[in-house]
């Protein structure tokens, strides 16, 4: 990674482009009846055996006849295809009663991915449904990129940020959000998090919208209030925040990233000082990890246990002074990409935990990458799960997965639910409550 002393930038890639015409990275290089090589130099992620693969045979674009916009291409596939055998650089797969295919086409990989299991799920392939209760909110003509719970105009309201910088506060009532409120992030600016905590100790929330500025090249966060019917920006800092905890009794927290190469600075907390929002002398030690994908819980008493998912995709919980729970690598391919300088970094959707008993519950999401292992552009997943975990003799085991229709960009935890936002199809998304 290059080292740069400037000030830490970034960018999320919010086009939602076709991902095969854009990530068909492997290539056919060459055919001997059914078996199928292909190279796989240029995949961002490791294949293995099992995987399934289709090679693009023809493709059109579709275009809407009464606007003449292009929609994208239709693309025609061969029957669905095995890899048989991985090597470094290369992969050997199989169709059955395949057609000659020409050198230089392109495929699209599916992937199998990892399950967390419990040892009596591990005999039970067949994963049950989730039973806890759901309420699922008429999807919105958004792509929502974060969401939280807060007191804006009434208790209990949801709000969103967009990938195109919208904030929006909801009522919600039965499966229908009513919007109350919106503002708009300033124009040219990329949005990263939405958080909503009564820092200034009003009763209201204060909402803190965290935002890379491109020509500026630094990390804002606008605090936005309601005061006369509208959301109005009352004050901007530099820094990156995001929430911690679960209402009503969440905390929020500052980051800034360190000066040399790209990780993150310890959290600190936000303080308002009468005048204006300021970081705390004191942090916590993040693992040079990103804050969206982190959270604390009490895991001995007056002692503060750090969970946070690795760059590795493996999730971590903090068991003592120097032990750790910890799971599959199951989330490397959940993140959002953000580009970090001249590189793409991982960055997580919030990790959550609440208090079940004496056990802490960590809740964290896992997006399967659309057609497979290339998904290095932000937002190319084709569905998620909200995984509930729990600590048992020092390993993460799942209590409880819950499938989603879409895929996931954020968390959020309220005092009986956690919240989240299926990306669906064209530019919707459907929130959902998922019980505790």
């Amino acid at each position: 990674m290059k080292i740069n002393i400037l000030a830490a930038f970034l960018l999320f890639t919010t086009a939602l482009l076709p991902l095969q015409a854009q990530n068909a990275q492997a290539v056919v290089v060459k055919q001997d009846g059914d078996k199928i090589y292909l190279d796989i130099s240029s995949l961002s992620s490791p294949l293995k055996k099992g995987d399934s693969f289709k090679i693009i045979t023809a493709s059109e674009p579709l275009i809407n006849p009464q606007t003449g916009k292009n929609l994208g291409d239709i693309y025609q596939y061969s029957p669905e295809g095995t890899i048989t055998e991985v090597q470094p650089l290369y992969a050997v797969g199989e169709i059955k009663n395949a057609k000659q295919y020409a050198a230089g086409a392109k495929a699209v990989l599916e992937s199998q991915p990892e399950q967390i299991q419990t040892p009596a799920a591990a005999q039970n392939a067949k994963e049950e449904k989730s039973s806890r209760k759901i309420i699922t909110y008429q999807p919105v003509e958004q792509t929502i990129v974060s969401l939280t719970e807060g007191n804006v105009t009434a208790p209990n309201q949801i709000i969103t940020l967009s990938d195109k910088g919208q904030v929006t506060v909801y009522s919600p009532a039965n499966d229908t959000l009513t919007p109350v409120l919106t503002a708009h992030l300033p124009a040219g600016t990329e949005p990263i998090a939405i958080s909503a905590v009564d820092v200034k100790k009003t009763g209201a929330s204060q909402l803190f919208a965290s935002y890379y500025n491109p020509s500026r090249k630094i990390i804002s966060t606008s605090v936005l209030e309601a005061q006369n019917e509208n959301l109005e920006t009352t004050n901007t800092f530099n820094s990156f925040v995001k929430e911690i905890g679960c209402s009503p009794d969440k905390t929020l927290w500052g980051q800034t990233p360190f000066v040399l190469g790209g990780n993150p600075g310890n959290a600190r907390k936000v303080l308002y000082n009468g005048k204006k929002f300021e970081l705390a002398k004191d942090d916590i030690n993040t693992r040079r990890e990103w804050l969206n994908g982190i959270n604390f819980y009490p895991y001995e008493q007056d002692k503060t246990g750090l969970v946070y998912i690795t760059s590795s995709g493996t999730l971590k919980a903090q068991t003592g002074k120097e032990r750790w729970a910890k799971s599959k690598s199951l989330f490397s391919s959940t993140p959002n990409r953000v580009k970090y300088k001249q590189d793409v970094v991982k960055f997580y959707p919030s990790v959550q935990v609440y208090q079940k008993g004496n056990t802490p519950v960590i809740v964290a999401a896992q997006n399967t990458a659309k057609l497979g292992l290339l998904a290095d552009l932000f937002g190319q997943y084709k569905d998620g799960k909200i995984h509930f975990l729990n600590i048992e003799k020092g390993r993460l085991v799942s209590e409880d997965t819950v499938e989603l229709d879409g895929y996931v960009y954020d968390t959020a935890c309220t005092q009986d639910a956690i919240l989240t936002a299926e990306t669906l199809e064209e530019g919707y998304s459907s929130i959902k409550a998922i019980a505790k």
